[in-house]
């Protein structure tokens, strides 16, 4: 296989950073054949806020990728997110003067571009808007007006809104650990990817995408994505709170967490108990699991009914923007014990884990199947497929038609993200 056919994702989380290359194989799934993963020091809740602890990070995990799969790393394709990024709705049209001619590329464009100059706050600028539905003349509904005959295009957009600061960031990280970013992917809409079929985006689903430092959400609706937030909280969070209740350190917080924490506390006895060591000879203590699962219950409650807001606030109770296809949970907090059940009983919507084996070969490490690396993933096949338009290969008609939906996608939010990025740096 060539060289140019592997790909490669960079994924800067909070608590971890993972590089990960791999390639389609003939059966046109994910063959991973290197990974590198390493702790993330230098950023906090997706934003960077230490410049050279996260050039480490990322050198560290692109190293461990390069030796694990014997080939040097020079371009990735990154994703971002973090609380800095938000979304707004905005409806806008233009007038078209020669109406003899059908609606093409350019009126669509134009239209766009009318988005971008929208007044933003401060120190904030709009890295992409994404088309919701068109509107020609008194014709609504529209999901593809190219060729219509029309005076008046209109259109409903979903506007992705950064900071300028954060965004310069994360690529002057990536430029200093001598790599070139091809690409750049809101991490929600790659995790969606790796994630997420067909069927569930054109049912409606929302995706729940639980990190370290923050909550990604994105919902789509007959195959479009119409909503996205982040909330500023995840795990790193929940460790924290059970490190202040417990009063232990922030180390064996997490192990108590991933090893017997539950996000439902009836389901522990009172009489159900875990020893910690003690510090320097101090004696070991001794922590209730119904305890643990109390202080875990509160946060996890806490950030779910926030990302219920957001879900309530784009619409779900319309019968017309129903999700019917519920909610998908993922990313590592996803992992937590009775998760699941306890979304259910919040939101009373149908939930499952989402994992990205799917799009994964058969042989793959185990490891890459869980829900840790469902952005990870989703960024590699964003490379992958950005990648293999570039090689002249004859491909099946099929195959072209499922993947150029996705393509477009991907490298419209990516060109709109590397404008905003040389516009800023400019």
């Amino acid at each position: 296989m060539e060289k140019k056919e592997y790909a490669v994702g960079l994924d800067i989380g909070t608590t971890k950073i993972v590089a990960i290359i791999g390639c389609k194989n003939e059966y046109g799934k994910i063959q991973v054949i290197g990974v590198g993963k390493s702790q993330s020091l230098g950023v906090k809740r997706g934003v960077v806020n230490n410049i050279t602890q996260t050039i480490d990070s990322i050198r560290k995990s692109v190293e461990e990728a390069e030796v694990d799969s014997g080939l040097k790393i020079s371009n990735v394709v990154a994703g971002i997110a973090g609380q800095h990024i938000k979304s707004l709705h905005h409806s806008d049209y233009i007038t078209r003067e020669r109406i003899e001619e059908v609606i093409s590329d350019d009126d669509i464009e134009r239209l766009k571009d009318q988005v971008k100059n929208l007044h933003m706050l401060p120190g904030e600028e709009i890295i992409h808007v994404i088309p919701q539905d068109y509107k020609v003349d008194t014709q609504a509904e529209i999901t593809e007006p190219i060729g219509m005959y029309g005076s008046r295009l209109e259109a409903n957009f979903h506007v992705v809104v950064g900071e300028i600061a954060s965004i310069k960031n994360i690529s002057r990280c990536i430029r200093d650990a001598n790599l070139n970013m091809t690409s750049i992917s809101l991490e929600p809409i790659a995790s969606s990817e790796a994630v997420l079929s067909v069927e569930e985006k054109e049912a409606g689903v929302a995706l729940i995408d639980i990190g370290g430092g923050t909550t990604d959400l994105a919902i789509f609706k007959d195959g479009i994505i119409r909503h996205t937030a982040v909330i500023p909280f995840g795990g790193n969070v929940i460790t924290e709170d059970i490190k202040e209740g417990c009063s232990i350190i922030e180390r064996q917080a997490e192990l108590l967490k991933v090893k017997f924490g539950s996000a439902w506390p009836g389901e522990n006895r009172d009489n159900e108990v875990v020893s910690i060591p003690g510090l320097r000879g101090r004696d070991p203590k001794e922590i209730t699991l119904k305890n643990l699962s109390k202080i875990i219950n509160a946060r996890v409650v806490e950030i779910i009914n926030q990302v219920y807001v957001e879900i309530k606030n784009y619409g779900h109770d319309d019968q017309k923007k129903k999700l019917i296809a519920g909610i998908v949970l993922t990313g590592g907090g996803s992992q937590l014990k009775h998760l699941k059940q306890l979304v259910e009983y919040i939101t009373g919507m149908d939930t499952r884990i989402g994992y990205p084996n799917e799009h994964l070969a058969g042989n793959s490490d185990p490891k890459i199947a869980s829900p840790l690396y469902a952005t990870s993933v989703g960024l590699l096949m964003q490379a992958i497929e950005l990648t293999t338009t570039n090689i002249e290969e004859p491909q099946k008609a099929e195959t072209k038609k499922s993947n150029i939906k996705n393509i477009k996608l991907w490298k419209s939010i990516s060109k709109g993200i590397e404008k905003f990025i040389t516009e800023a740096e400019e």
